[in-house]
Parts: C-alpha cells; sequence; structure tokens
C-alpha cells in the first residue's frame, strides 16, 4: 500500500505578541517515528525570493520525508505576510526569524537547524547571535557580505537605465537617496534606509554561541556551479576557515547546477537537493552513532 505523503500545513504566524500583522508559514511536518531535527528556511532577498520558492518547497519536501521537520516564513512584507518590502527593516526580519525559531522549538523537542539561502544565510548569523540556545546551519550559496549583495540589487536599477543611456550615476544616486533617508525603487520594491543599511552591514561571521552543545555545531555550505571542476572561492574559502577556528564541524562543497535564484526561467537543481539531504542525513548518523 502506497503511503501518503503527510499535506503541508498553511497558517499565519502573529509577528509579535500584542501586534496585529501577521507572518505567512508553510509547515512540513517530519515522516517517520523519530523527528531528527527542526529547520527553519529563510528565505532570500526580493526577487530571489520569488525565483526560489520551487526549489525551497522541493527541499522542504524532501527533508521531511528523511525525517526532519521545516517551517517556511515569509518575512516582513515578502510573499503572503503582511506589510509592504518598503515596511522592512533588517532587524525586523531578524525578529521574524526568531519568532519562527521559537514556534518550532515550541512544538519539535530535537536538534535546530537554520538553513539560508543568500541573504537568507546572513539572517540566520545575525538572528542566531540571539538565540538562547545553539542551533546548526545550512548555507546555500551564501554571499561573505550584505554589501555585495546591495551592489548587486542596486545595479539592477542600473541595467534598467543603461538600455536608456541613463546608467551613469545611478547606484551613487541611489546611495546619496538612501544615506538622505529617502526610499528607492529598484526593479519593483521599494528599499527603505533601515534595510540597505542592515543588510550592508551584516557579515557571515561565526556567531558566539552561548551555550555550546557537547558536539561541535555543525555548518553545511553548499554553493552552485555549472563547471564540474568548480571549487570555493578565495573569499568563500576565508569564511569557511573563520567558521572552523571558531570551533564549527564544516563541510563545504560546490554543486554542478543553476543559479536558480536569479535565472530568467524558473529551474531546479536536483543534485543540490540530493546532497543536501544526504549530508544531514549523514550528520545525523554520527551523531546517533
Amino acid at each position: 500500500m502506497l503511503q501518503r505523503m503527510p499535506v503541508a500545513e498553511h497558517f499565519f504566524l502573529a509577528a509579535d505578541e500584542g501586534r496585529t500583522d501577521q507572518r505567512f508559514c508553510t509547515f512540513h511536518p517530519a515522516q517517520g517515528g523519530t523527528v531528527q531535527g527542526a529547520i527553519l528556511y529563510i528565505h532570500p532577498f526580493a526577487e530571489e525570493m520569488n525565483k526560489s520558492r520551487r526549489m525551497a518547497a522541493l527541499q522542504a519536501r524532501a527533508f521531511s520525508q528523511a525525517g526532519y521537520a521545516v517551517l517556511q516564513i515569509d518575512l516582513l512584507g515578502c510573499g503572503d505576510s503582511s506589510g509592504d518590502f518598503a515596511d522592512a527593516t533588517w532587524d525586523a526580519w531578524i525578529e521574524d526569524v526568531l519568532q519562527g525559531c521559537r514556534w518550532l522549538q515550541e512544538r519539535i523537542h530535537a536538534s535546530l537547524w537554520l538553513w539560508g539561502l543568500r541573504a537568507g544565510c546572513l539572517l540566520a548569523v545575525d538572528a542566531a547571535a540571539q538565540l538562547r540556545t545553539s542551533c546548526d546551519f545550512l548555507f546555500w550559496a551564501p554571499t561573505p557580505a550584505g554589501k555585495i549583495l546591495l551592489q548587486q540589487f542596486m545595479r539592477l536599477k542600473a541595467a534598467n537605465e543603461m538600455l536608456s543611456g541613463g546608467a551613469k550615476g545611478i547606484v551613487e544616486g541611489l546611495r546619496q537617496d538612501l544615506a538622505a533617508g529617502n526610499r528607492v525603487d529598484i526593479a519593483g520594491y521599494a528599499l527603505s534606509p533601515d534595510l540597505a543599511t542592515g543588510l550592508e552591514r551584516a557579515q557571515l561571521t561565526p556567531p558566539n554561541a552561548a551555550h555550546r552543545p557537547a558536539r561541535p555545531s555543525r555548518l553545511e555550505w553548499f554553493d552552485l556551479s555549472t563547471r564540474d571542476d568548480a571549487g570555493l572561492s578565495p573569499v568563500a574559502g576565508k569564511t569557511v576557515a573563520q567558521w572552523r577556528d571558531a570551533g564549527f564541524a564544516v563541510d563545504s562543497r560546490v554543486i554542478v547546477g543553476p543559479s536558480f535564484w536569479q535565472t530568467t526561467e524558473i529551474e531546479d537543481a536536483p543534485a543540490l537537493i540530493q546532497a543536501t539531504t544526504l549530508a544531514l542525513r549523514t550528520e545525523q548518523s554520527l551523531v546517533t552513532a
């Protein structure tokens, strides 16, 4: 008899006590008798979130089948959550992540993983610094500094203006507007100065956990490339070394697949899903051995 896969639960989570705004969430329950872990997915920035929805859902289902409980949360002003993107701040997004962690920890008594994609990795690190418990990290295509992501985002405006010959000075003009306290419109997104400042300051440095578990906290780091002989970039390699020096057990690798968060058409990276699921399964077997 075929076993039916549990249906994902969709609901709205109150952003904070006493506030009316809510965050849209999708919960994938763990299959099997024993829950192997609880995973919070933290999505990337702006349009990258929409491009990545399919891959995030496919991986969440794979984790569910492997015995992990997964919570996906749309941050303030993103997806189906309340608020506009213009209302978002970096601190508000960090609080959303913490709220998602609390929701999971109240219901799932298992090790906590923060799974970030692109800017979501930076949010995971900043949120973990405020957690009262330790956690493990899963990074997809992490960027060592938010400043790089902000620069790439602002260049979208310049690319659009280039078609009309007016790209010169666009990025500098955006920076001046933000510094003056004004929101700027980029690719259909109204970016607030607070969000831009928070993203620009974010660094992928290992958090100093107040409570270390008996085993080292883990970091599973996955980059993507269309080349089968690609390795980590020098900057990524330096960042990985920093996490190892901080006492984390780090496993990093480059998987062959498309940069699905920025491709014109929605694309899948099945090799990434397979490798990611196997990495957590392997990690769990080592812990329980």
